[in-house]
C-alpha cells in the first residue's frame, strides 16, 4: 500500500489519464456479457441486525445458447461470494469469480510495473509539451521509472497508458463462467449474503402532565454503506441476532442455513409483519429506494395515550450484610423510571424490536424537553417495557447499619448473622411520592421485624413500598437474620 502523500500525488499525476479513459468507459473483456442494474427487473432485501442482509436480484438478459462467460456488475462490495446463487432456467454456473480489484490511480500504476506507459510532461516556459516512453520498475512507496539513459524516481509530469487491464474493475463485479442449454431472453436471480446493511429501531415516546401517560412513535432507520444502491427495492426485516461462524466462516445457500434469530415484534399499518417458523419478519408496506451511503427513516409505528406508571426506585447492595459497617450511605439517588404495559387493551399491542427509548416532555410553556432515554430489547406483545430516565432531584436517602451481631454456626450453617437497618428517605417535592426500596439480600435470610410490610421478590431481593410524605420524610426499620 502506498503512503498517503505517494498516493496523492500520483492521484494529481494520473487524473488525467483516468478522465481520458473514463471518457470512452472501458469496454467489457473479450468474449463476456456484461449485466448492469439497466437490466434489472426487481430487487429484494432483506436486513438483518448484524451488519447483515440477504439480496435478490432479477434481472432480464438476452443470452445465446453454449457457454458464456457471464459478469454481474453493479453488486454489493461488500458482497460474500461464496454465498451467491444464481438462479435461471436452463442455466448451469460452471466457476464464478468475484472482482473487486477496481480500477484507482494507484492499482492502475501498480498493474503497470514491468509495462512501458508515457510521461507527458509540459515545460515550464514555452509551454510546450514533449512525451517519452518509461518502464514502470516499480510503485511500492514511491514510483521508479526507467527511461532510455536513466532510472529516475517520482513522476516528471503526467503519465499515459495504452489500455485498462482486463483485471481492473471500475466496480465491483461478480464474473461467471455458465452453461446456457437455451439461447433466448432469461429471468436471472442473483442471491447473495452481504455486509454494509443494517437497520435499528428508535422511539419517541411524550410524557403527559401527570406522567400517567405517552404518545409513542417508532421509526426505523436503514443504513446502506454496501457500496450499490438498491432502486425500488422490497425491503424485509429480521430483527435478532443471526449466529454466524466465529472464524472461516462458510456459508451455503445465500445463507439459507441456521439463520437463527429472536422472535421479533409486530408492526404497524405501513409495514406488514408474519410469523416465519419461531421468527417475526417486517415487510415494508411499498417499495423503497436504499441507495449508496445513505441512511433512511421508515415509520413503524404511532400509538396515542398510552398508559404508563412512573416508579421511584433506591436499590441497595449486598455487601453490608455480611460484616458491621454502621453508616452506609448518604445521599443516596433514587431512580426514576416508567413502565408500559405492550397490550392491546393499553392502544399498543405490537411486538417492539429493540431499540432505544428517548422520553420528552412539555415545560411550563408548552415547549418539548428532553427528560431521558434508554435501551430496550425485544419485547413481544402483553409483555412490559421499563425504562430508567435518569436520577429524582427532589429525592435523596440515607442508609445506616444500627446493629450487627454474629451467632455462632448451627452444625448446618458456619455463619449466622443478625442486623438492624433504617433507611431514611426524604422529599422535597410539594406532593407525596412512593418510593419502591429494593434490598438484596445474600444466603438464606428471614425478615424478624420491620416497620413496613416486605415482599420477597425472589431468593435473593426483598423490597419495600414507602409513601414518603410532600416536604417530609419517612424511614424505613427492619432486622432481618442471614444464614450462610
Amino acid at each position: 500500500m502506498l503512503p498517503k502523500s505517494v498516493c496523492r500525488m500520483v492521484a494529481v499525476v494520473l487524473f488525467l489519464a483516468l478522465t481520458t479513459f473514463a471518457a470512452f468507459s472501458a469496454p467489457p473483456p473479450m468474449g463476456e456479457v456484461v449485466t448492469t442494474s439497466a437490466d434489472q427487473i426487481g430487487v429484494a432485501v432483506t436486513i438483518y441486525n448484524q451488519n447483515l442482509a440477504l439480496i435478490k436480484d432479477k434481472r432480464q438478459l438476452l443470452l445465446e445458447k453454449g457457454e458464456i462467460k457471464l459478469a454481474f456488475r453493479e453488486v454489493s462490495a461488500q458482497m460474500r461470494p461464496e454465498t451467491a446463487i444464481l438462479s435461471a432456467s436452463g442455466l448451469n454456473v460452471i466457476e464464478q469469480n468475484f472482482e473487486f480489484d477496481l480500477l484507482t490511480p494507484e492499482t492502475l500504476l501498480q498493474k503497470y510495473v514491468g509495462q512501458a506507459v508515457e510521461v507527458i510532461s509540459r515545460h515550464p516556459t514555452s509551454g510546450v509539451e514533449s512525451r517519452r516512453s518509461a518502464k514502470v520498475l516499480s510503485a511500492n512507496n514511491g514510483v521508479v521509472l526507467q527511461f532510455d539513459d536513466h532510472i529516475e524516481t517520482g513522476v516528471p509530469g503526467r503519465l499515459a497508458f495504452s489500455a485498462l487491464p482486463e483485471n481492473l474493475r471500475e466496480r465491483p463485479t461478480l464474473t461467471m463462467l455458465v452453461e446456457n442449454q437455451h439461447s433466448g431472453s432469461k429471468e436471472l436471480e442473483l442471491s447473495y449474503l452481504t455486509g454494509g446493511l443494517r437497520w435499528q429501531a428508535d422511539y419517541v415516546a411524550e410524557l403527559n402532565a401527570d406522567d400517567d401517560a405517552v404518545n409513542l412513535s417508532g421509526w426505523v432507520t436503514l443504513t446502506n454503506a454496501s457500496g450499490a444502491s438498491y432502486p425500488d427495492a422490497r425491503v424485509q426485516l429480521v430483527a435478532g441476532d443471526v449466529h454466524q461462524a466465529p472464524s472461516e466462516p462458510q456459508f451455503d445457500g445465500g445463507g439459507r442455513r441456521e439463520m437463527m434469530m429472536k422472535a421479533m415484534p409486530a408492526s404497524a399499518q405501513n409495514m406488514a409483519q408474519e410469523e416465519m417458523f419461531e421468527y417475526h419478519l417486517y415487510t415494508l408496506a411499498r417499495p423503497t429506494t436504499i441507495a449508496d451511503n445513505q441512511s433512511k427513516q421508515v415509520a413503524l409505528l404511532q400509538a396515542s395515550a398510552v398508559s404508563c406508571k412512573k416508579e421511584f426506585l433506591l436499590r441497595g447492595s449486598s455487601f453490608y450484610y455480611r460484616q458491621a459497617y454502621g453508616e452506609i450511605d448518604r445521599k443516596l439517588k433514587v431512580g426514576v423510571f416508567i413502565e408500559i404495559e405492550n397490550r392491546k387493551n393499553n392502544h399498543l399491542g405490537l411486538a417492539l424490536p429493540k431499540g432505544v427509548v428517548r422520553v420528552y416532555k412539555e415545560d411550563g410553556k408548552g415547549a418539548l424537553q428532553f427528560v431521558g432515554e434508554d435501551r430496550i430489547d425485544h419485547t413481544p406483545e402483553n409483555e412490559t417495557v421499563r425504562l430508567k430516565l435518569g436520577e429524582a432531584f427532589d429525592l435523596s436517602a440515607t442508609r445506616k447499619q444500627t446493629s450487627f451481631k454474629k451467632i455462632a454456626g448451627d452444625g448446618r450453617y458456619n455463619y449466622i448473622y443478625e442486623a438492624d437497618f433504617s433507611i431514611v428517605m426524604k422529599n422535597a417535592k410539594a406532593e407525596a411520592v412512593e418510593i419502591k426500596v429494593v434490598e438484596p439480600i445474600p444466603g438464606d435470610w428471614e425478615i424478624l421485624t420491620e416497620s413496613h410490610r416486605h415482599i420477597k421478590e425472589s431468593s435473593s431481593a426483598a423490597s419495600w413500598r414507602i409513601p414518603v410524605p410532600a416536604k417530609g420524610e419517612a424511614a424505613l426499620d427492619y432486622r432481618v437474620r442471614v444464614k450462610f
